[in-house]
């Protein structure tokens, strides 16, 4: 009876630590190196609401990512099934390290680190510089 309970409890921890990438994801937010340096003045700060506060957006950066290691990147625009320029790509997740390798070739031309990964959002940097980072939110 004990080693059941101990069992149980550990296969239930074990699958509550291992977040999946696989999915689709949308990207939120988006900094580079010189943004995240950049302070904003207090004008700027009472000025960003009015400006773009109440637009909705007409396009969506989409990221997905499937069970065999492949993807697809592209821009997805409102009122159309099917993204422009998606892009495929292979990645390969090992720890905290996200490859994208080329399709045909396997050869890796990106590397990120994730930072956060939960059920709904996933955050990376560039593996190169640490001060480019992104956010996405789960879509499905």
């Amino acid at each position: 009876m004990k080693r059941t309970f101990v069992l149980a409890l550990t296969l239930i921890s074990g699958s509550l630590m291992a977040q999946s990438i696989q999915g689709t994801w949308q990207l939120t937010n988006s900094k580079t190196c010189f943004q995240a340096d950049m302070k904003e003045s207090e004008t700027e700060k009472e000025l960003t609401p009015m400006m773009g506060g109440t637009s909705a957006s007409t396009v969506a950066k989409l990221i997905i990512f499937k069970k065999d290691g492949y993807g697809q990147e592209g821009v997805f625009s409102v009122g159309r099934k099917k993204g422009a320029e998606m892009e495929s790509f292979k990645y390969h997740l090992n720890g905290q390290e996200l490859s994208f390798m080329d399709k045909k070739s396997g050869m890796i031309t990106r590397r990120v680190i994730v930072d956060e990964l939960t059920d709904t959002s996933l955050k990376i940097h560039d593996a190169m510089k640490d001060c480019e980072t992104k956010e996405f939110a789960k879509v499905k």
